[in-house]
């Protein structure tokens, strides 16, 4: 398992330096929330700008592995509503982004954005499931995995939990469709716990992807959540990809809360080994 860093964790900081910090700290690579590269059309990234970011974490050692938060920017964006307009300017935006994800080098998306998924209508699920399907069509496209991310009902309230994921992204049937777990989601949201969640769901072939962080919203190592039992069952599972390390609180900021996570479960992974 390789451990990756969310760059707006480190946002402040210009690209260049996010790769240099992710690097230096001892991460694998840099997942990539697009409104941290333009706040108001980051689909609409010039080839150039593109080339510029990629060759960026080249030159630090490190990679762009993933792209995640899709639908922050631009604004007023959904994947439920019945709005004609909104729905043609989200499915573009979509579209636009996994090209993106494919010139930056990733090899993954993550989508979350609850507040783009809500459901209050009848016919909102079935919009929301179009969607995907879209975007797994789309992702095969550019050789990419694009991920339904289950999310706690809290934050939204369609497609939260892995049970329902997986079922829609096995009803929806798109080879580069797939799911994930976030731990913060899972621990506030599921009744199963993490390593029992995974040693369940593993074995479908259905979970792409890991994103790492204290049910409290910090980093791991920062709250009471354990994640040696998670390492082990990802290790255990033979789970090979990415986590991605995401914390929404960062305490005392952004780069210390990076350096406190990796250094946490490097331990954890050197203990185990």
């Amino acid at each position: 398992m390789r451990i990756s860093l969310c760059n707006e964790v480190i946002r402040d900081l210009d690209f260049a330096a996010q790769c240099a910090l992710a690097a230096a700290l001892g991460y694998d690579g840099l997942e990539v929330a697009p409104f941290t590269l333009d706040a108001e059309a980051p689909h609409l990234l010039p080839t150039s700008r593109r080339a510029e970011l990629r060759r960026a974490a080249a030159d630090a050692g490190t990679a762009i592995t993933s792209l995640h938060w899709l639908l922050v920017a631009p604004a007023g964006l959904s994947i439920t509503t019945a709005d004609a307009g909104t729905r043609a300017r989200t499915l573009d935006v979509m579209e636009r982004v996994v090209a993106l994800a494919a010139d930056l080098g990733a090899t993954l998306l993550v989508h979350g954005s609850p507040s783009a998924r809500h459901v209050a209508a009848e016919g909102d699920g079935a919009r929301a499931e179009e969607a995907m399907a879209r975007a797994g069509d789309w992702a095969a496209q550019h050789g990419v995995t694009y991920c339904l991310e289950p999310l706690d009902a809290g934050q939204t309230n369609w497609c939260t939990t892995v049970a329902e994921a997986a079922e829609i992204v096995r009803r929806i049937g798109k080879p580069a469709l797939r799911t994930m777990l976030d731990t913060c989601a899972a621990g506030n949201g599921e009744s199963a716990s993490i390593p029992a969640l995974l040693e369940r769901w593993m074995p479908s072939g259905l979970i792409a992807h890991i994103h790492l962080n204290d049910r409290n919203k910090r980093g791991p190592g920062q709250g009471a959540d354990r994640f040696g039992p998670v390492l082990s069952a990802l290790r255990t599972t033979g789970y090979t990809g990415f986590a991605a390390v995401e914390p929404f609180d960062y305490i005392p900021d952004g780069p210390t809360s990076a350096a406190r996570a990796i250094g946490y479960l490097r331990a954890l992974q050197e203990s185990a080994a």
